[in-house]
Protein backbone atom coordinates (compact mmCIF):
# COMPACT_ATOMS: atom_id res chain seq x y z
CA UNK A 1 0.00 0.00 0.00
CA UNK A 2 1.21 3.35 -0.86
CA UNK A 3 2.08 6.13 1.53
CA UNK A 4 -1.10 8.18 0.17
CA UNK A 5 -3.26 5.22 0.25
CA UNK A 6 -2.56 4.05 3.73
CA UNK A 7 -3.00 7.95 4.65
CA UNK A 8 -6.53 8.01 3.23
CA UNK A 9 -7.50 4.80 5.03
CA UNK A 10 -6.32 6.41 8.47
CA UNK A 11 -7.91 9.70 7.95
CA UNK A 12 -11.34 7.95 6.53
CA UNK A 13 -11.31 5.66 9.72
CA UNK A 14 -11.22 8.59 11.90
CA UNK A 15 -13.60 10.22 10.33
CA UNK A 16 -16.26 7.54 9.51
CA UNK A 17 -15.22 6.59 14.11
CA UNK A 18 -16.67 10.29 14.26
CA UNK A 19 -19.85 9.70 12.12
CA UNK A 20 -20.84 6.45 14.15
CA UNK A 21 -20.32 8.70 17.07
CA UNK A 22 -22.85 11.07 16.07
CA UNK A 23 -26.28 10.77 18.45
CA UNK A 24 -29.27 10.86 16.23
CA UNK A 25 -30.73 14.02 17.30
CA UNK A 26 -27.57 15.43 16.81
CA UNK A 27 -27.69 15.52 12.88
CA UNK A 28 -29.30 18.85 12.83
CA UNK A 29 -26.82 20.51 14.93
CA UNK A 30 -25.18 23.58 13.17
CA UNK A 31 -21.66 23.70 12.44
CA UNK A 32 -18.64 25.47 11.90
CA UNK A 33 -19.18 25.49 8.18
CA UNK A 34 -21.60 28.41 8.05
CA UNK A 35 -25.06 27.20 6.83
CA UNK A 36 -24.25 23.61 7.01
CA UNK A 37 -25.12 21.19 9.60
CA UNK A 38 -23.37 18.74 10.99
CA UNK A 39 -25.78 15.72 8.28
CA UNK A 40 -24.41 18.65 5.91
CA UNK A 41 -21.21 17.72 6.67
CA UNK A 42 -21.27 13.92 6.22
CA UNK A 43 -23.34 15.01 2.84
CA UNK A 44 -20.39 17.10 1.77
CA UNK A 45 -17.63 14.72 2.32
CA UNK A 46 -19.15 12.05 0.54
CA UNK A 47 -19.85 14.24 -2.63
CA UNK A 48 -16.42 15.18 -2.53
CA UNK A 49 -15.82 11.37 -2.99
CA UNK A 50 -17.71 11.56 -5.77
CA UNK A 51 -15.59 14.26 -7.15
CA UNK A 52 -12.43 12.02 -6.58
CA UNK A 53 -14.34 9.14 -9.19
CA UNK A 54 -15.68 11.32 -11.75
CA UNK A 55 -12.37 12.25 -13.57
CA UNK A 56 -11.72 8.15 -13.64
CA UNK A 57 -15.23 7.91 -15.28
CA UNK A 58 -16.61 6.71 -12.15
CA UNK A 59 -19.20 7.43 -9.72
CA UNK A 60 -20.52 6.32 -6.59
CA UNK A 61 -22.22 2.74 -6.08
CA UNK A 62 -25.91 2.47 -4.83
CA UNK A 63 -25.97 3.11 -1.54
CA UNK A 64 -27.94 4.73 1.32
CA UNK A 65 -28.44 8.47 0.77
CA UNK A 66 -26.94 11.05 3.66
CA UNK A 67 -30.46 11.63 5.08
CA UNK A 68 -31.67 8.39 5.33
CA UNK A 69 -28.26 6.35 7.41
CA UNK A 70 -25.22 8.47 6.86
CA UNK A 71 -23.00 5.74 8.20
CA UNK A 72 -23.97 3.92 5.47
CA UNK A 73 -23.63 6.05 2.84
CA UNK A 74 -20.02 7.52 4.25
CA UNK A 75 -18.70 3.47 4.23
CA UNK A 76 -20.45 3.18 0.95
CA UNK A 77 -18.16 6.02 -0.63
CA UNK A 78 -15.29 5.11 1.45
CA UNK A 79 -15.54 1.51 -0.23
CA UNK A 80 -15.48 3.09 -3.67
CA UNK A 81 -12.61 4.79 -3.23
CA UNK A 82 -10.62 2.27 -1.50
CA UNK A 83 -11.50 0.13 -4.55
CA UNK A 84 -9.43 2.68 -6.64
CA UNK A 85 -6.33 3.17 -4.29
CA UNK A 86 -6.30 -0.96 -4.62
CA UNK A 87 -6.03 -0.70 -8.19
CA UNK A 88 -2.48 0.19 -9.32
CA UNK A 89 -3.94 1.04 -13.15
CA UNK A 90 -6.63 3.36 -11.45
CA UNK A 91 -4.44 4.45 -8.96
CA UNK A 92 -1.93 5.99 -11.42
CA UNK A 93 -4.15 7.29 -14.27
CA UNK A 94 -3.91 11.04 -14.81
CA UNK A 95 -6.83 13.47 -13.77
CA UNK A 96 -7.48 16.49 -14.88
CA UNK A 97 -8.13 18.95 -12.16
CA UNK A 98 -8.02 22.45 -10.78
CA UNK A 99 -4.36 22.23 -9.78
CA UNK A 100 -3.44 20.32 -13.14
CA UNK A 101 -2.94 16.68 -14.57
CA UNK A 102 -1.83 14.49 -11.49
CA UNK A 103 -2.54 10.89 -10.56
CA UNK A 104 -5.88 9.95 -9.46
CA UNK A 105 -4.41 8.55 -6.26
CA UNK A 106 -2.13 12.38 -5.77
CA UNK A 107 -5.26 14.08 -6.32
CA UNK A 108 -7.05 11.92 -3.51
CA UNK A 109 -4.56 12.62 -1.27
CA UNK A 110 -4.21 16.36 -1.90
CA UNK A 111 -8.01 17.11 -1.71
CA UNK A 112 -9.84 14.34 0.07
CA UNK A 113 -7.48 13.24 2.95
CA UNK A 114 -7.30 16.54 3.78
CA UNK A 115 -10.94 17.21 3.56
CA UNK A 116 -11.46 14.15 6.33
CA UNK A 117 -8.96 15.77 8.65
CA UNK A 118 -10.19 19.08 8.29
CA UNK A 119 -13.86 18.15 8.50
CA UNK A 120 -13.26 15.97 10.65
CA UNK A 121 -13.29 18.39 13.11
CA UNK A 122 -16.49 20.16 12.19
CA UNK A 123 -18.40 17.01 12.40
CA UNK A 124 -16.61 16.54 16.11
CA UNK A 125 -16.99 20.27 17.06
CA UNK A 126 -20.73 20.37 16.12
CA UNK A 127 -21.79 17.10 17.99
CA UNK A 128 -19.31 17.73 21.33
CA UNK A 129 -16.91 14.67 20.23
CA UNK A 130 -13.15 15.09 20.45
CA UNK A 131 -11.97 17.25 17.79
CA UNK A 132 -8.25 16.91 18.73
CA UNK A 133 -6.60 16.60 15.02
CA UNK A 134 -3.90 14.17 14.91
CA UNK A 135 -0.48 16.04 15.44
CA UNK A 136 1.66 14.78 12.24
CA UNK A 137 -1.38 15.50 9.96
CA UNK A 138 -1.54 19.00 11.59
CA UNK A 139 2.02 19.66 10.76
CA UNK A 140 1.67 18.45 7.30
CA UNK A 141 -1.39 20.08 6.27
CA UNK A 142 0.10 23.12 7.67
CA UNK A 143 3.48 22.74 5.61
CA UNK A 144 1.47 22.23 2.58
CA UNK A 145 -0.71 25.27 3.05
CA UNK A 146 1.23 27.79 3.67
CA UNK A 147 3.28 26.95 0.98
CA UNK A 148 0.48 27.56 -1.30
CA UNK A 149 1.11 30.45 -3.55
CA UNK A 150 -0.68 33.82 -2.48
CA UNK A 151 -2.94 33.73 -5.73
CA UNK A 152 -3.83 30.91 -5.34
CA UNK A 153 -4.53 31.32 -1.82
CA UNK A 154 -6.48 34.31 -2.56
CA UNK A 155 -8.69 32.21 -5.49
CA UNK A 156 -9.14 29.48 -1.99
CA UNK A 157 -10.87 32.13 -0.68
CA UNK A 158 -13.10 33.67 -3.52
CA UNK A 159 -16.69 31.36 -3.59
CA UNK A 160 -17.27 30.12 -6.71
CA UNK A 161 -13.44 30.45 -8.37
CA UNK A 162 -14.07 27.05 -8.37
CA UNK A 163 -17.42 26.23 -9.50
CA UNK A 164 -20.97 27.84 -8.52
CA UNK A 165 -21.56 27.28 -5.01
CA UNK A 166 -17.64 26.09 -4.14
CA UNK A 167 -15.74 28.09 -1.42
CA UNK A 168 -12.17 26.11 -0.91
CA UNK A 169 -11.34 28.33 2.51
CA UNK A 170 -13.17 31.15 3.98
CA UNK A 171 -11.43 34.39 5.30
CA UNK A 172 -8.51 34.04 7.98
CA UNK A 173 -9.96 34.20 11.16
CA UNK A 174 -7.18 36.54 13.58
CA UNK A 175 -6.33 34.08 16.49
CA UNK A 176 -3.34 34.24 19.18
CA UNK A 177 0.42 34.44 18.39
CA UNK A 178 1.07 31.40 21.24
CA UNK A 179 -1.95 29.66 19.53
CA UNK A 180 -1.38 26.02 19.17
CA UNK A 181 -1.08 25.14 15.35
CA UNK A 182 -4.40 22.75 15.06
CA UNK A 183 -6.03 26.42 15.22
CA UNK A 184 -3.40 27.96 13.57
CA UNK A 185 -4.47 25.89 10.70
CA UNK A 186 -8.12 26.09 11.28
CA UNK A 187 -8.11 29.68 11.36
CA UNK A 188 -5.60 29.69 8.30
CA UNK A 189 -8.18 27.90 6.20
CA UNK A 190 -11.49 30.09 7.74
CA UNK A 191 -12.54 27.91 11.06
CA UNK A 192 -12.81 30.13 14.27
CA UNK A 193 -11.51 27.56 16.45
CA UNK A 194 -13.11 28.96 18.81
CA UNK A 195 -16.34 28.00 17.36
CA UNK A 196 -19.24 26.13 20.02
CA UNK A 197 -22.19 25.05 18.23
Amino acid sequence: MSEMADRYRRRAEAFERKVVSVHPDQWSLPSPCEKWTARDVVRHIVDMHEAMLRPLGRSLGPAPSVDDDPVAAFRAARADVEAVLDDPSLAGRPCDTPAGRVPAERHIDQVLSDDLLLHGWDLARATFQDDTMDPEDVERAWAAMTALPGDLVEKFRTPGAFGPGVEVFGPEVSVEDDARLQDRLLAFIGRDPRWRP
